[in-house]
């Protein structure tokens, strides 16, 4: 991979025709060493926000042991690349092969559930196993999160104690996990969660061993500027501190976006314009799904074919992508100089959660081989940027 000094320098040199992804492995780093240092518990990296073998190994090395995985295909990966690795399989809903092969095959000893059928699978799969760490899922509000996943997963209200006491008689160690949705805004999102924990507790009168306040941790974007991530750690600790659990009960958290979103960005070429509407060679088809399906805005700056930035006032623009799709459309507005024009670049910043996870190759599209770069990314919720002269990332670069 190569390496390149900052995103200006790439654009300078290369000129793509492609798309090409730029990584910052000194931000993963630094996010996953502020989780690790600071977080009260364990963290767990949600691998589906991105599950870039060189990610996952930078995240290792900064002090991230603990991996939450969604399918059997990330036990498998995880298990590849980290081999030391505690793998949690936190998807509620899994197939009994899936389950036998991620505890038989590759040491998994953690799972999540929300209901009866659930647990009845885990414990067929597992040949009635004794040592287990079962994590009960219950449905919270995902009305301070940006996007809602409160829809899908979580027992009802009305479940919770009948489960937690069935799970409670089978787990070696029995835990409450939930999930206020994507980028929640606020720290109270985990406090009022956190009562529908303790009401949980009351009513099934179980011991609980962990709790599990999933994801939901914010990153920066246009337009969605969340408090310090040590508030919400402070009133999860806060909140964990008063539950009625054992005294040796562990904390947990799933953060994915919070860890590897200023991982990465992506330099565009605009190929067209026409009006306020930019037509660039990346889309909804390929790193920018959200843009184009939720309405993400995304930072992004631009610059010309020597790396300079365009100069101009200000602007809104759309984006349309490379396919032949109506719906390859960014409606934004993502704000640029109004002289921007063909031949010029976009770096479109944030993209390292979810945007270099959900690619396709739809339509025959191609995306660029990604390079390295040491410069700091477009935002940062991480107080004070760390200098980076490079020679720590030149030497991934050329391992």
């Amino acid at each position: 991979m190569q390496y390149y000094p900052d995103a200006a320098s790439v654009v300078a040199d290369l000129r793509p025709d492609e798309s090409v992804t730029l990584i910052r492995q000194h931000a993963a780093q630094r996010a996953a060493r502020f989780f690790a240092e600071k977080f009260p518990g364990k963290s767990l990296y949600a691998v589906k926000a991105n599950p870039s073998p060189d990610l996952l190994r930078s995240l290792w090395d900064a002090g991230i042991t603990h991996y939450d995985v969604a399918s059997i295909g990330e036990v498998r990966l995880v298990r590849q690349i980290l081999p030391e690795a505690v793998l949690c399989y936190m998807h509620p809903v899994k197939s009994e092969r899936a389950i036998a092969e991620a505890y038989h095959q590759h040491g998994v000893r953690a799972f999540s559930l929300d209901t009866h059928e659930e647990l009845g699978k885990i414990a067929r799969a597992t040949d009635n196993a004794d040592d287990l760490d079962l994590g009960v899922r219950i449905r919270v509000s995902s009305e301070h999160a940006k996007l809602s996943l409160a829809a899908k997963f979580g027992a009802e209200a009305e479940e919770v104690a009948s489960l937690l006491m069935a799970t409670r008689q089978f787990a070696q160690r029995l835990g409450i996990c939930f999930h206020v949705g994507s980028q929640a805004m606020t720290p109270a999102a985990y406090a009022e969660a956190m009562e529908s924990v303790r009401a949980a507790i009351v009513a099934a009168s179980v011991t609980v061993d962990i709790v599990n306040v999933g994801g939901g941790f914010p990153s920066v974007y246009p337009g969605m500027t969340p408090p310090a991530l040590e508030s919400y750690f402070q009133l999860i600790h806060d909140s964990f501190d008063d539950l009625p659990i054992s005294y040796s009960a562990e904390l947990w958290c799933e953060p994915g976006r919070a860890l590897c979103a200023e991982y990465a960005s992506l330099i565009v070429c605009v190929e067209k314009r026409r009006g306020s509407e930019l037509y660039i060679n990346d889309g909804a088809y390929g790193s920018l799904f959200d843009a184009a399906h939720i309405d993400w805005r995304f930072p992004v700056r631009a610059l010309n074919c020597d790396g300079e930035p365009v100069a101009g006032e200000s602007a809104n623009f759309s984006f349309y992508g490379p396919t032949c799709d109506d719906l390859d459309h960014m409606k934004g507005p993502f704000l640029l100089p109004a002289t921007i024009r063909a031949g010029d670049y976009i770096e479109i910043g944030m993209l390292g959660a979810y945007g270099c996870a959900m690619r396709t190759g739809f339509n025959g599209i191609q995306t660029g081989e990604p390079v390295m770069v040491g410069d700091e990314p477009m935002e940062t919720l991480y107080a004070q940027p760390v200098a980076n002269d490079g020679n720590a990332v030149r030497l991934a670069a050329k391992a």
